[in-house]
């Protein structure tokens, strides 16, 4: 095979054994890789809980990781949310997924339970299994050097052995699978590291068509402005975004309270660079370089992390916001959802939090003591026993990230109506409505926006397997991706041969979220949304969003994407392309 290796690693922790799969062609061909093949092999188990032991967790690259094709050094990582319930997702940078590649896999899908806790060494074909007791209530900055000298790694931290439902998986350090809690499926196995070293070479079918295919997505990213911009992602990283939803009054400020933080200019990416004197990092394979490492070793935060750690919290003090970043990373949680559910906090408790009392929160979170044990289980779970769930800004019990539906109406659709709750990612409307990308629309409206969001859903189910950054389609598209796919596997294909095989891995999802009990009801936004105004100002008006248009485009939505009037998949839809009820 050229671009897969054609070989898939299962491992049954109960027993410490493992075999070696070889799919059917046309299982690739179909579901390409990364996030759409991990969904084919997740379908017939998503109706089980997320602790049970035949659960999968799974892994895997896609057909362009570990060649020259641009930003292709990611991976997916899924199986069942227990924060949430939906299908559980991350796509991940950093090395691993370059070092599984060459290795000589396509992906692992991990299944059982180990006796007592364990650690996995993976080098080429050869798997080690290691008792990793001595490493229990770690954090993952004490065993970090010891795993890198053994290839690249993941591992969870005390969060994921504390049952924190937003516990993540971190990869080589600082690159995290994240938002789903899928550290804490991870933990569930008894799992603390994976690490992975390879020596082999992904056969390519044609170098010199990849490298052109290369040179054009190269050319294309230099002209983006949002990419290597003066005030560009490769040079201030998400960060970048920031004064964006500031300036258009669209910042989430007190747990969603308030769009307009007061103190946005004191805590902006030019802060952070004139304080932290920050350097280039990034992904394997990478240019574009969008993480930043302060001078002294600090991890700056992304942009979601920034909001939800300043405006979030009314916390002006951005070293703060670095120490959480770090706390997070290093306790293995989810930035979002740990910076929302003390927003939620301090909402229900009527508490101004301090830079101490956000510390010391995150940190008994981590641990779960005292009132860190519930706060840690989220905020949709800690308002409802509260008694004012509505509180949560949450869709399907995940954090909203850091863009307020009220400034943009795109991406009020987006959240409602994505499979693995509140996420900005599966499509990400803010393209048009605020960066202008691919092509302009009005943020205040809801016209088209049920097409734009279906498209980017399909989309970024595409990138996600082949596997690339969703950041090079702000300069790239499919077409210069599908060249670069066929120059890789020999499978000649256009951009509209991709967005069908898209339209498939994400109608798989929307099929197993109703597998498991979700419908239209579940396709929403909180209450506050709807009822009451953001903050208005410098001739900017933040209404509240008009539900009866909202619940028209949502209608719009279901219509487009193929699914009856309850949000539910259709026989038809299903069988056209080419899926069942059970995927």
């Amino acid at each position: 095979m050229f671009g897969w290796t054609g070989k898939v690693l299962r491992i049954d922790l109960s027993s410490r054994r493992y075999y070696a799969e070889s799919p059917d062609s046309e299982i690739y061909q179909k579901y390409i890789g990364g996030k759409g093949l991990a969904g084919f092999y997740l379908k017939d188990f998503v109706a089980r809980e997320w602790d049970h032991p035949e659960m999968p967790l799974i892994f895997f690259t896609g057909p362009l990781v570990a060649t020259p094709a641009p930003t292709s050094g990611r991976m997916t990582v899924m199986s069942r949310s227990p924060l949430t319930g939906t299908i559980g997702d991350a796509s991940v940078g950093g090395r691993f997924g370059s070092e599984l590649k060459k290795a000589g896999w396509d992906g692992i899908i991990l299944t059982g339970k180990s006796d007592a806790l364990t650690g996995i060494q993976i080098t080429d074909d050869r798997v080690a299994f290691s008792d990793a007791i001595d490493l229990k209530g770690y954090p993952l900055s004490r065993f970090n050097k010891q795993l890198k000298k053994k290839g690249a790694f993941a591992a969870v931290g005390p969060a994921a052995e504390s049952r924190v439902k937003f516990a993540n998986i971190m990869f080589d350090g600082h690159y995290a699978a994240g938002r789903n809690g899928l550290g804490l499926v991870f933990s569930a196995k008894n799992l603390k590291y994976i690490t992975i070293m390879g020596t082999g070479t992904p056969a390519i079918f044609n170098r010199d068509a990849l490298k052109k295919s290369r040179e054009d997505i190269l050319r294309l990213a230099a002209a983006s402005p949002v990419l290597m911009g003066e005030l560009g992602i490769t040079h201030f990283g998400t960060a970048a975004i920031y004064d964006l939803t500031g300036s258009r009054r669209m910042m989430p400020t007190e747990n969603f309270k308030h769009t307009y933080f007061e103190a946005a200019k004191r805590c902006n990416a030019h802060a952070y660079h004139l304080r932290y004197h920050p350097k280039k990092s990034g992904c394997t394979g990478c240019h574009i370089l969008c993480k930043k490492i302060g001078r002294n070793g600090d991890v700056l935060p992304e942009f979601e992390t920034m909001n939800h750690f300043s405006a979030l919290l009314n916390n002006d003090d951005i070293s703060t916001v670095v120490e959480a970043n770090q706390i997070c990373n290093d306790m293995g949680m989810d930035t979002i959802s740990a910076g929302a559910t003390l927003a939620c906090y301090a909402e229900l408790t009527g508490k101004n939090l301090s830079t101490k009392h956000i510390v010391s929160l995150l940190m008994d979170m981590a641990l779960a003591r005292g009132i860190g044990k519930a706060l840690g289980q989220g905020s949709f779970e800690y308002a409802t026993a509260y008694g004012t769930p509505e509180a949560s800004m949450t869709v399907k019990k995940l954090e909203l990230p850091a863009y307020d539906p009220r400034g943009a109406y795109g991406m009020a659709l987006g959240y409602a109506v994505s499979t693995r709750g509140g996420c900005h990612l599966r499509a990400y409307p803010i393209g048009n409505e605020v960066l202008r990308k691919p092509v302009p629309t009005d943020r205040f409206t809801f016209s088209g926006k049920a097409r734009i969001v279906k498209i980017a859903e399909d989309v970024n189910a595409v990138v996600d397997s082949l596997t690339a950054c969703k950041f090079i389609f702000f300069g790239a598209t499919l077409e210069e991706y599908s060249k670069a796919y066929a120059a890789v596997t020999g499978i000649e294909s256009s951009g509209q041969d991709l967005l069908k095989i898209g339209e498939r891995i994400y109608y798989n999802e929307r099929i197993m979220n109703s597998r498991n009990g979700f419908t239209k009801e579940d396709d929403d936004l909180p209450k506050r949304f709807f009822d009451e105004s953001g903050s208005s100002g410098n001739q900017i008006n933040i209404p509240p969003i008009i539900r009866k248009d909202f619940l028209q485009a949502r209608e719009n939505y279901y219509t487009i994407r193929g699914l009856d009037q309850n949000g539910a998949p259709t026989p038809q839809k299903t069988e056209e392309l080419g899926l069942s009820w059970n995927g």
